[in-house]
This record gives structure tokens, sequence and C-alpha cells, in this order.
């Protein structure tokens, strides 16, 4: 069954990111420098190495592009530089007020049209030509109906049109850890226990995670047919050394043949990347 719905709302999942922006803590730098930007993307993109490979920037020059949860604007960043009309939108005001900065520092903001939005109501606030791409990774899962936002994100696509999105995979490496560290062992408490600990702080009032099936579920009731699914993503540094901006392997992983790593990720990977084609 596709999980669908919780009983924390909207506004508390908007206060939660406006606390703390998703990679606001990527740098050490002065936040709105440059060198704060090119540090927090270097980061982003050398832990989550698949991103760009999914993305494909350079696949939507000159094609109207949504992001649906643009956070501080990574990958916005380079949607525009590919050369992409994109439309920004984020639920966090800070996160939007960051991700503007930054496109103005780094010369792109003629390019992007940031706006505040709940994913669940696209509709009422994009009221213009429908999108050849919409993009959302790492953020439907975090809205209390995340059906209803896939249904808004099919409104929006062209037909034809292409969907990438990521959610958190249930049957990971990650939700394992976070049970068995966390939870004590406790699996019938599995979706409290993803939802307090799935991301750097604690408490997220939201975190929905699927399996291969009910993400493909998800995807296809909303009017999208799933072309390609698959699994990447295991975090294999340790914590402590990580937040003080140092790569130090868990032992477990320090030792294991790349090859070894590759095939881990893909089985029990915490991103689950479905790209689907608006029927």
């Amino acid at each position: 069954m596709v999980r669908s719905a919780v009983k924390k709302s909207i506004t508390d999942v908007q206060r939660y990111w406006d606390a703390r922006p998703c990679n606001i803590r990527h740098s050490e730098k002065a936040v709105g420098s440059r060198e704060y930007f090119d540090e927090v993307e270097a980061r982003t993109y050398f832990v989550e190495a698949h991103i760009s490979a999914f993305a494909e920037f350079e696949r939507w020059r000159g094609k109207r592009v949504l992001e649906v949860g643009c956070g501080i604007g990574t990958d916005s960043i380079n949607f525009a530089r590919a050369g992409a009309q994109l439309t920004a939108v984020d639920l966090s005001s800070e996160s939007l007020r960051i991700a503007a900065e930054r496109a103005d520092v780094m010369g792109v903001a003629d390019r992007i049209e940031f706006i505040q939005a709940n994913a669940e109501e696209l509709t009422a606030k994009l009221t213009g030509e429908p999108y050849d791409l919409v993009y959302s990774f790492g953020v439907v899962h975090h809205t209390p109906r995340p059906n209803l936002a896939l249904a808004a994100m099919r409104a929006l696509t062209v037909p034809g049109g292409t969907l990438k999105l990521m959610v958190y995979h249930r049957r990971s490496w990650k939700v394992f850890s976070i049970v068995a560290a966390n939870g004590h062992g406790r699996f019938w408490k599995t979706d409290e226990l993803v939802a307090e600990h799935s991301e750097a702080q604690t408490g997220c009032p939201v975190t929905f995670s699927y399996t291969r099936r009910e993400a493909r579920e998800l995807v296809e009731r909303s009017g999208f047919r799933v072309q390609e699914l698959w699994v990447d993503h295991v975090f294999p540094y340790r914590v402590r050394e990580y937040v003080n901006y140092r790569y130090v392997k868990e032992p477990y992983f320090r030792w294991m043949p790349e090859a070894l790593f590759s095939g881990f990720e893909r089985r029990l990977g915490w991103h689950l990347l479905v790209t689907a084609e608006a029927a």
C-alpha cells in the first residue's frame, strides 16, 4: 500500500526546513559568499555523485524545467548553467532566499524564476505553459500528501514530458541502520523512526519511504509511465568526522572493493530514483 498521508501539517514541514535548510552546513564559509556556494556544490556532488547523471542537466538546454523543492539551489544553478528555462519552487522561504542570492552570485538570476509554493498545490501558483521536465529530488517524501504533489506535477507536465523523482527507499541500508541504532530493533516503529532520524537535524515532521513497487504505484497512479527505476547512495562516512568536514569511512565500508560497494548501493541505497513519461 502506498503511504499517502500523515497527521503533521504543511506548516510543521515549512517551519522545520526554514529553521535549517537542506545542506546549509555543507560549508563553514560565510553563507552567501561565492566560496560558500562553491563548497556546498562540491560537497553535495562528492557525497551524492549520482545526482548529475540522474538530472542530465545538459539535456534540458532551451527546455522548460520545473524544479519542485529547490532547497538552497544546488541543482537549480546547474540547470540554469546548462541553459534550461527554470522555474524553481520551494515551501521554505529561507531556502528560497538563499537560493535566489546564490543565483545572483553565480550570474544566472535571469534564467531562474523562484516561487514559494506548497508542492501539493502547485497548480494554484503556476498557471503558465506546462513543462518539458518536472524534477524533484528528495522532496515529495517530506510532504503530508505526496499523492497530491504527484498529481499536480502531472498537471504541469506536457504530454510526453519527463518526470525525474527521488524518494527515499524503504528497503535500504539507511532504514536498517536507523531501526537498529536508534530504534534498538523495534521494526514495528519504522515509520516513526525514519521520520525522526532521516535528516541531519532530527525531528523531521514528515518522511515517507517507499519500496520499488510503492514508488512505481505512486508515480503511475498520477498519470506517468515509469521508464526507469533504480536505487543508489549509501553514505559510507563516519558522521563524527563528516560534520567536521573530514571524510573517514566506516570500517566495514573502508575495505569493501569499489565494485562490491557499487552493487551494495544498487540494492540497498537510500535514494530511489524514478524517471517517467507523462502519459
